[in-house]
């Protein structure tokens, strides 16, 4: 792994890269328990250095609570300790550390109302503020805004645990792996690198569910722009979207098809041509993501007007033939999906070495402005700034049409969440899916075949959130 550790993460990571992350860990035998008595204890040593008399630990029911616990148990001999829970901690991990807790010689205040609060405990050396983790949003509710005024209004030292409740004041925050906040000192609780520069199920827990009062649409409206010599590509990027959570689908390609889930916008003549344009560009407009190239061929007619076409979208993803010099790009993101070869076509002779390459798939992306996902024995995805790596799955998955299901998953996921996050998801959900059919199939596997697991990999595994 020591050639990946130039792709590691620099400076302060958001809520979403920190869950994906902590997810991927679970892949490499770091349990989130682990992690948790980790953070604990090193955030228990950084109390330890100051050597008060008394300290407070603000607890919440979750897992920034449980580190809290953690680091009050291991306090529980050096300090007075006092806890105040705000109610029975919810996740499992949360709930053994508050177990354990409850065996040291510490004082525990479990409230739920704001009138339950021992104000008198709020007279104390430090406060350690457990209460809220990432994705916590002011205004806050009860009890957690009483306890943040009291904090904010006592004369003692705060130290955040990860990151600050928000309201909050803070005089020191011990951040865990990486900062999530500016200031912040950051400690090292054993995450592999691999967690971070190589996808996994983390990655998919990034992808925006629908909400309850979704309406037709809200998944994304998709525009697939190709077919001609090959007529089966178009449809399979836009069965492939479907199956990824677009809500509407539209094929538009000078091919005779049906596929009653999908809507046929049918092009005369047997390409994509000049006379097409009108049509095409209305068609993108009302599209959130427009996926050109699948089956399209070499015909320049064909290629000029796909290319103006993406450039007229707000967001696209360009693949097969529709991969060469000059790209065009779409107005907002844009997703390059290249072989090897296409790369070098587009871009720049590609070294051997796997590190090496991701270098140069960065350096695309950085002067393309695009996400670049170059497909191979192991994926490479980079924006210009982040690099990550995935291996292929399934030696059966070389077979046809897999690189098209590709595409229409990048299609969809990118009309819920970003070119880079969208990617990530899309290579690893296909690279699962073609494993999962693998088992069944072994190298009589077809790309169609795909279609069956995606949708759980990417709605319904262990990945809800």
């Amino acid at each position: 792994m020591r050639e990946f550790q130039q792709f590691k993460l620099n400076g302060i990571v958001s809520n979403d890269t920190m869950r994906a992350i902590d997810k991927n860990a679970d892949a490499y035998n770091v349990s989130s328990s682990q992690r948790m008595e980790s953070a604990g204890t090193i955030l228990a040593e950084h109390l330890r250095i100051l050597q008060p008399d008394s300290v407070l630990f603000l607890c919440g029911l979750g897992n920034n609570g449980g580190d809290g616990f953690v680091a009050a148990r291991h306090m529980a001999n050096f300090a007075d300790v006092c806890v105040i829970a705000c109610g029975e901690p919810k996740t499992e991990d949360a709930k053994r550390a508050f177990s354990a807790l409850k065996a040291t010689p510490v004082d525990i205040f479990t409230i739920r109302t704001s009138s339950e609060i021992p104000e008198k405990a709020f007279d104390t050396d430090i406060i350690v503020d457990c209460l809220l983790g990432t994705g916590a949003k002011a205004p806050l509710k009860e009890p957690y805004e009483s306890l943040v005024k009291l904090m904010n209004n006592s004369k003692a030292y705060v130290i955040s645990c990860d990151l600050p409740t928000p309201s909050a004041r803070t005089d020191k925050v011990i951040a865990f792996h990486l900062p999530k906040s500016d200031g912040a000192v950051v400690s090292d609780i054993g995450i592999p690198l691999a967690a971070e520069v190589f996808c996994g199920d983390g990655d998919l827990m990034i992808i925006p569910q629908k909400k309850t009062d979704a309406h037709k649409g809200a998944g994304g409206n998709i525009l697939i722009v190709g077919g001609g010599p090959y007529q089966g590509a178009p449809f399979l990027s836009g069965l492939a979207a479907l199956r990824s959570g677009a809500d509407v689908v539209r094929i538009a390609a000078p091919v005779n098809g049906f596929a009653p889930d999908l809507i046929l916008e049918r092009l005369v003549g047997d390409h994509v041509s000049n006379e097409h344009l009108e049509k095409l560009l209305s068609l993108a407009e009302k599209s959130d993501v427009v996926v050109c190239g699948p089956g399209l061929g070499t015909n320049p007619e064909s290629l000029a007007a796909a290319s103006e076409v993406v450039r007229a979208s707000r967001k696209a993803v360009v693949d097969a033939d529709l991969l060469r010099s000059p790209l065009p790009l779409a107005q907002n993101e844009t997703i390059y999906t290249p072989h090897a070869g296409e790369f070098e076509r587009c871009f720049t002779a590609l070294p051997k070495n796997i590190a090496e390459r991701g270098c140069a798939v960065r350096n695309a992306a950085k002067k393309s402005r695009a996400t670049i996902v170059l497909k191979g024995e192991t994926d490479i995805i980079s924006n210009g700034s982040r690099v990550k790596f995935n291996p292929s799955g399934a030696k059966s998955m070389t077979v046809g049409g897999t690189g098209d299901v590709l595409s229409g998953v990048c299609g969809a996921l990118l009309a819920r969440t970003g070119s880079f996050e969208a990617a990530c998801a899309a290579v690893y959900a296909v690279c699962k899916a073609g494993c999962a059919c693998d088992l069944e199939t072994g190298d009589g596997l077809i790309a169609t075949d795909l279609l069956k697991t995606l949708s759980h990999i990417l709605y319904k595994g262990e990945n809800d959130a």
